[in-house]
């Protein structure tokens, strides 16, 4: 369900985003407006982005094999850090470019300013219809995972709807800064703002890719599971009848809604090693039932005095629970 979702998410951004490029190419060349045109590579951007995104839904599906063990997960990560690649390299760079050419070169006449108008009130009806569809499913996604909206954008593993949500939120502020650039232009007679409006939209377009970038390069490196399951697994593990206590407990997202999870625990010295592998398997089995996303689950026994493991655990986490 939350793949599907994320699919029709991403198909109609994309659908949207291609029809509001040539619109707005076409009044960018009547106009001959630095911010329209900017907003066209704007959208060309996020069509692009759209195309990642869909590579990052397929890619990521595949099941796990030999050269692949935990499977594809984070192949959407990659691919999801290619699209705010593009973000900024296709829209952002190109409306800096623009903006600056415009400030700093000769003064340009505006011509036809409502054909400008028309487009970017098109443009704007269009992009809510797909921001409308991103927020659904980000509200969506959060529900299920009982978080609040903005808790979730935050915390969530799944970049695509996200992605989907930022460039369509910084789209609706792009075309307002378009029509704020060609409204000066035509009030003031000054091509200047028009100019001003432009290097705007590619600052906005820069910091999101790197809001983007940012988000994604983490997923890549390894970034643990969200807080509220981490402390779930853990009180899991304590409560088992052969646990005297949890030493460590490490997770890593190795994909959307999977997890791997490695625990270093104290077992009652009683226990026999029959027992002591019974209990290592119904604990896995115990937590894989209790949350869907943990899809690995590695368990080593270890005893609680240990300094070298205590010291790595200190280092790490900065004190012991």
């Amino acid at each position: 369900m939350a793949k599907s979702g994320s699919t029709l998410t991403v198909v109609l951004a994309g659908a949207m985003n291609l029809a509001i490029a040539v619109l707005k190419l076409i009044a960018g060349l009547v106009t001959g407006s630095a911010a329209m045109l900017a907003e066209a590579g704007h959208s060309v951007a996020d069509t692009l982005t759209e195309l990642l995104l869909l590579t990052a839904l397929r890619v990521s599906g595949r099941p796990a094999d030999r050269r692949h063990p935990f499977g594809y997960g984070k192949a959407r990560y990659f691919w999801s850090l290619l699209a705010a690649v593009s973000i900024f390299v296709s829209g952002a760079v190109f409306a800096l470019y623009e903006g600056f050419s415009t400030v700093f070169g000769e003064p340009e006449e505006q011509t036809s300013p409502h054909v400008a108008y028309v487009v970017l009130a098109i443009a704007f009806a269009l992009e809510s219809v797909s921001w409308l569809q991103a927020r659904r499913q980000v509200s969506r996604e959060a529900a299920a995972a009982h978080r609040t909206f903005f808790v979730h954008l935050r915390q969530s593993e799944d970049p695509t709807s996200k992605t989907v949500l930022y460039e369509d939120s910084a789209a609706l502020a792009g075309l307002l800064l378009a029509f704020a650039g060609v409204g000066m232009h035509q009030l003031t007679g000054s091509s200047v703002w028009d100019g001003v409006a432009s290097v705007a939209i590619g600052v906005l377009l820069a910091f999101v890719a790197y809001l983007l970038g940012r988000t994604n390069a983490g997923l890549l490196i390894g970034r643990q599971a969200a807080p509220d399951l981490v402390h779930a697994l853990r009180a899991a593990l304590a409560a088992a009848r052969e646990v005297e206590a949890v030493v460590d407990l490490q997770t890593m997202l190795i994909g959307t809604d999977r997890v791997l999870v490695c625990a270093r625990v104290d077992f009652d010295d009683a226990l026999g090693a029959a027992e002591l592998e019974r209990a290592c398997v119904r604990m896995a089995t115990e937590l894989r039932a209790a949350h869907p996303a943990v899809a690995e689950v590695f368990i080593e026994p270890v005893p609680r005095t240990d300094q070298e493991l205590r010291a790595a655990v200190l280092a790490r986490y900065g004190e012991l629970d």
